[in-house]
């Protein structure tokens, strides 16, 4: 397993990237504006360290967040995602968005923190029982 990311939802993108990057000093890494979801993605890293990024999502249409809806996920790249959900489910952790593409899930800490899970390298074929399964709860 790699740690990758924790993500983050910001207000205001300016704002943000004036406070992470030219206030604490972290670098931008990359940005990906997504029209049809209306949203832009920015990774920050450490200087020399890429090994550990900081996602800012800002959705263009949101006007704020409340309740600790600004914190989103942290994000852990595995060999084989399949293998791992089943490991997971075997000692009872719910599974909220099963990897039905092969590629990406999330589960829950009992705290409620979300955490993606990200296969390694290109997707899995798709197979089940995951390309059945409903997704649970919220992430």
């Amino acid at each position: 397993m790699k740690y990758l990311h924790t993500m983050v939802r910001v207000s205001d993108l300016a704002d943000s990237i004036d406070f992470f990057v030219n206030k604490m000093g972290l670098v931008e890494h990359s940005r990906r504006d997504v029209e049809a979801g209306r949203f832009t993605l920015v990774f920050l890293h450490a200087p020399g360290d890429e090994s550990a990024m900081l996602e800012l999502t800002h959705n263009w249409d949101e006007s704020g967040y409340s309740d600790g809806r600004n914190f989103g996920h942290l994000a852990y790249q595995v060999d084989d995602i399949y293998a791992y959900c089943q490991k997971l489910m075997d000692q009872g952790v719910v599974i909220n968005r099963p990897p039905r593409d092969g590629r990406m899930a999330f589960i829950r800490s009992p705290d409620h923190i979300s955490i993606e899970l990200l296969q390694k390298g290109e997707a899995l074929p798709i197979e089940e029982p995951w390309l059945s399964m409903e997704n649970i709860g919220s992430w």
